[in-house]
């Protein structure tokens, strides 16, 4: 079973940092070792980081059009940062690896982080 963990966070992390904030190299050295022990572990299928919503763009389309929004998107209560792709043998074991996920190397104070587990469709 495919999983996509995705990593969720406050909309306040697409601002310049806090003073208390952690060092960027901090995050990424968490986030880095915990790719290698999904990859060690053999159920690693890719796993990227985001850009910050403010180089992004949204399509939104309703009312029978389509409109282009540009970021950062401020409005959004939670903001997919990145995301792991991994294939395990169920949903439990999805949900451990989740939780090892170390997010709290990216927020501070009253911030927010979620690692949201979605299994993949076959769509086959």
């Amino acid at each position: 079973m495919r999983f996509m963990l995705l990593l969720k966070g406050d909309p306040s992390l697409d601002t310049p940092p806090a003073p208390d904030a952690p060092k960027p190299e901090d995050v990424m050295a968490a986030m880095h070792r915990y790719g290698e022990e999904l990859t060690r572990a053999g159920v690693l299928l890719a796993a990227e980081g985001l850009y910050p919503s403010a180089t992004g763009a949204r399509v939104v389309y309703a009312k029978g059009r389509r409109t282009v929004l540009d970021g950062p998107f401020a409005e959004a209560k939670e903001l997919v940062a990145g995301f792991y792709l991994i294939q395990v043998g169920s949903r439990e074991e999805a949900i451990e690896w989740a939780k090892r996920c170390p997010v709290e190397y990216a927020v501070t104070g009253d911030q927010e982080a979620v690692v949201e587990v979605r299994e993949v469709a076959d769509l086959g």
